[in-house]
């Protein structure tokens, strides 16, 4: 099924949301939790997996890979069941920018890491991709599984800090890997070590980089959620030491 037009704000600057704009009849697929607010005439429904397969079966298999890639079993369609536009917002839990990407224009296919997607065209197929390098597996933060999203619609996701978008023509890049979003068909993604021993122990930038290679775009984020956590956690963490070593 072709998937749905759909027309679009993106609102704010260093948290930015979503705003959909859908016309009487139209839907859009999200996340389960995104959305933050929709006008009159919004009306929303929980569906196994995205919607896109036929009968028991297709469904539960659709469902049964979102559960296996460690997200929920269910997604959730908004649709405008009023006579005149109507809008419902989406955003991610924590700071970042509102990436579109026009599904068409990058080969149908979109492979992201399972947490970067807000949603999507009705009629966007969502899957997972199993990563089949064993160095991935292990070492590439995501594991063997990252988000498959396939059709010719807008999908929308979500990086954390400033989005930095590159296109690659036959060339390699090599990246922290929490700081990839995602990469369109044709690029090849694997895991290789960062350096000398000295250099993975010492140097800060930890064992493993992601490595992308081939003709295609990349999107990465300047500020991963990971990173941003950690740095809350070692503040919070020696601020109660603190605490605790002047007798409070």
């Amino acid at each position: 099924m072709p998937s749905q037009k759909l027309a679009y704000e993106i609102l704010g600057t260093s948290a930015q949301t979503v705003e959909i704009i859908l016309d009487p009849e139209q839907s859009v697929i999200a996340e389960a939790g995104l959305m933050n607010y929709m006008t009159e005439g919004i009306h929303f429904d929980a569906h196994l997996g995205d919607g896109s397969a036929n009968g028991v079966m297709g469904k539960l298999w659709s469902a049964g890979k979102r559960m296996i890639g460690g997200e929920s079993l269910f997604m959730t369609h908004f649709s405008n069941h009023g006579k005149t536009q109507a809008r419902v917002a989406f955003a991610a839990p924590y700071p970042g920018s509102v990436v579109p990407i026009e599904l068409e224009l990058v080969g149908g296919t979109l492979i992201c890491q399972k947490d970067a997607f807000l949603c999507a065209a009705l009629g966007t197929r969502i899957g997972v991709c199993f990563n089949k390098r064993l160095g991935s597996g292990f070492f590439g933060g995501e594991g063997f599984i990252l988000q498959k999203l396939e059709g010719d619609g807008l999908v929308f996701v979500h990086a954390g800090g400033t989005v930095v978008r590159k296109e690659l023509q036959n060339q390699t890049l090599r990246v922290d890997t929490g700081c990839l979003v995602a990469f369109s068909e044709g690029i090849d993604y694997d895991i290789q070590l960062s350096g000398s021993l000295k250099s993975m122990l010492f140097g800060g930038e930890g064992i493993v980089l992601a490595t992308l290679k081939g003709t295609g775009t990349v999107w990465l984020q300047s500020l991963p959620f990971s990173r941003l956590a950690e740095r809350v956690y070692e503040a919070t963490y020696k601020a109660r030491e603190e605490t605790r070593a002047g007798g409070d």
